[in-house]
């Protein structure tokens, strides 16, 4: 049990504290996996940056997975008789969301390249694992050096499916309960973190990169 995301997140990072040689980059899903990515950036000393997809919803049921989009590009594992409208419609509307989103969260800096990188990807927990592993899909597309995903808590069959990924280098994960029904039963806290908190803590969190510091930039 974790007192809240900001606890599950210095437990990780303890266990992440090799890759602060490495000069990583935290990508944070939002919005729940924003407090454990900001502990995690400040204990590394990494810039924090966050995972701007969205799921794309079966039709019929909007909360099972079919794919998801970034800024950059789509997965889709969509059954066959999804029609293509239905799916060129909604990858449509979820770009639009996102370009929303990443002005509310970038303002007036621009997101860091992940490429060569190494990138630790965070989340407050997974229950199916479907969303995480259409987001890291679309991270790995970004050709960073190393995927590290790093996530407090996940039952077995969903931890496996992350492992056995190709683009995934290596899993941090605190426990694996055999009896699992949601991520939040894990917590004590497990409040909703709403758009406001999720961007307060991702500009508290964000670190300037190295060139920024050598010239001794504010932003």
């Amino acid at each position: 049990m974790f007192r809240d995301r900001t606890e599950a997140g210095v437990l990780l990072a303890a266990e992440l504290a090799s890759y602060k040689r490495k000069s990583p980059v935290v990508v944070a899903i939002p919005r729940g996996g924003l407090p454990l990515g900001a502990a995690i950036a400040q204990s590394l000393e990494a810039p924090l940056e966050v995972a701007l997809t969205k799921k794309i919803g079966h039709p019929y049921n909007r909360e099972f997975a079919i794919g998801a989009v970034s800024l950059e590009g789509e997965e889709v594992n969509a059954p066959a008789r999804i029609s293509p409208e239905y799916l060129e419609a909604e990858t449509g509307r979820l770009r639009t969301s996102l370009r929303e989103r990443q002005r509310m969260f970038y303002r007036n800096r621009t997101p860091i390249s992940l490429k060569g990188r190494c990138v630790i990807v965070v989340d407050d927990g997974i229950a199916t694992g479907n969303t995480l592993a259409i987001t890291i899909r679309l991270i790995a597309s970004r050709k960073p050096s190393e995927l590290i995903v790093a996530i407090p808590v996940a039952p077995p069959a969903a931890l496996r499916r992350i492992q056995a990924m190709p683009e995934v280098d290596r899993v941090v994960c605190l426990e694996v309960p055999e009896y699992f029904s949601a991520v939040g039963q894990f917590y004590g806290d497990f409040r909703a973190v709403s758009d406001e908190e999720a961007i307060a803590i991702f500009q508290a969190g964000s670190l300037p990169e190295p060139r920024d510091l050598a010239r001794g930039s504010d932003t």
